[in-house]
């Protein structure tokens, strides 16, 4: 199964662009921070993630101040020339 649900700040955002076949689309990067135990010692994750929503997803996503905090729900896809990831946006809410 490919899911991801991440609790991140909205970084940055591009302009809302649109697909070829019509669709609305949006690129935007997240960051991330936590503590996690791995190991059984406490760890401290810092990641920034870049990401992409499409449709009303991203529409919505768009009026949404940068620095604001959302759990976000997706997946994970190759991005241009499968050399690294990005999280597919399908929903987000308030944290």
């Amino acid at each position: 199964m490919n899911q991801l649900i991440l609790t991140a700040s909205i970084e940055e955002v591009s302009t809302l662009r649109y697909t070829p076949a019509g669709l609305p689309a949006l690129n935007l990067t997240l960051t991330h921070a936590s503590e996690v135990e791995e190991a059984s010692l406490p760890r401290q994750v810092k990641v920034s993630v870049k990401a992409v929503a499409i449709g009303s997803v991203a529409e919505s996503i768009g009026k949404q101040a940068v620095g604001s905090s959302w759990q976000f729900k997706g997946f994970l896809g190759a991005a241009l020339k499968g050399k690294s990831v990005v999280f597919h946006i399908q929903s987000f809410k308030p944290i």
